[in-house]
């Protein structure tokens, strides 16, 4: 069997003729970028989101650029993040001319470990952003109590949590500004790349639009140093077509992923702690071994497309050497570099599959000796 982690023509549904219809036309009249297919679908994802509004972009990395620029973020200024975050949140703080400082994971969650953001904050400290990594919700209520206390903007990275929600309220919508991706791996995916700033603040929302713009407030006036960074009206017809099944997705993944804790029950691998109050959106389903590289040699034997994930930490990266960060620094984020592997997770995913997968990670483990399993963590 071959289990794959995608399926692009089942995102779509049986019948994309009004779509490509739509598309055909798009063409032909040369509706390419923003205009009033880019309108509808902020106003859509906003409202999914109950949110006031949606900057519609080329990008989920120049989300964050914009979000922070938006905020005056710049040379001399800290951003507090991840430090074992996807690349391009740190990318993008250096971007915008500011210092990342990192903060470890926490060992069950593998987000950023809330108890330690406010022994990193300095007089420097402007932002804070939590990265919702995997598509699991950052314990949020702490976290901003914090920057309150502290007067220190909140800046989610949603790129991989369309459709998570803590508390009820959905990802994105908790912080000042929420920042989301659709490259064509996330939950909500568009044809090629695009991006999303949403927010309640018409101030953000006007700077945002300007900045997004080269720096326009309307045709050939330029009042800020902007980027040309719009999201192209064909993908945002693409993503309107798909926004109304996000919610079944998510649930369809939180399933399989029931499924995976089911059937792995017993074996010596973890993944991320589950929270009551919270809808994990299961970008990627994670598992943690203390063998992580035999077991994923070991699936991809059998067919199983697995793959891991960030396996260098943001502070041994190259291009940050810069920041002075060393080995050891940030423990927790290294063990966890080294010891996560997704198993494919998506919807429509079918028990055949889901149980082959778990064989897959049985049979693994039943071939060595039990002295050598390791227990990595606990699972919850």
């Amino acid at each position: 069997m071959r289990v794959d982690r995608y399926d692009y023509a089942a995102q779509f549904g049986g019948d994309i003729d009004d779509l490509v219809a739509d598309i055909k036309s798009m063409l032909l009249r040369g509706d390419y970028i923003l205009g009033d297919e880019v309108a509808r679908f902020e106003s859509e994802f906003a409202t999914s989101l109950g949110v006031r509004f949606a900057i519609g972009l080329n990008s989920g990395t120049d989300a964050l650029v914009l979000a922070l620029r938006t905020l005056g973020v710049g040379p001399g200024d800290e951003v507090i993040t991840h430090a074992n975050t996807f690349h391009a949140t740190v990318a993008a703080i250096v971007h915008a001319g500011a210092s990342p400082v990192l903060v470890d994971a926490d060992e069950a969650s593998y987000l950023i470990d809330v108890d330690q953001v406010a022994a990193a904050i300095t007089a420097r400290t402007r932002v804070v952003i939590p990265v919702h990594l995997f598509g699991k919700p950052t314990r949020m209520g702490p976290l901003l109590d914090v920057a309150r206390d502290r007067a220190i903007h909140v800046i989610e990275d949603a790129a991989q949590a369309h459709g998570a929600s803590l508390g009820g309220n959905a990802v994105g919508s908790i912080g000042e500004l929420g920042c989301f991706s659709f490259h064509p791996s996330k939950n909500l995916a568009a044809a090629g790349d695009g991006g999303a700033v949403v927010t309640d603040d018409e101030r953000f929302d006007r700077t945002l639009r300007i900045q997004r713009n080269l720096g326009q407030a309307r045709q050939n006036e330029h009042v800020l140093l902007g980027m040309n960074s719009k999201l192209d009206a064909i993908q945002a017809r693409i993503l309107r077509h798909k926004l109304s099944r996000l919610n079944d997705w998510v649930a369809a993944r939180n399933d399989v992923a029931a499924r995976y804790r089911n059937l792995l029950a017993g074996l010596p691998i973890s993944w991320q702690r589950v929270d009551a109050g919270e809808v994990h959106a299961y970008h990627l389903f994670q598992i943690r071994s203390a063998h992580r590289d035999e077991l994923l040699a070991h699936l991809t034997a059998l067919g199983v497309d697995a793959v891991t994930r960030y396996p260098t930490p943001i502070h041994l990266q190259a291009p940050f050497e810069r920041f002075g960060w060393r080995r050891g620094q940030f423990p927790v984020a290294e063990r966890l570099t080294s010891q996560l592997l997704c198993l494919p997770i998506r919807p429509g995913m079918t028990d055949a599959e889901t149980e082959y997968v778990a064989d897959g990670v049985r049979s693994f483990f039943a071939g060595r000796p039990q002295h050598e399993h390791g227990r990595p963590g606990i699972a919850t």
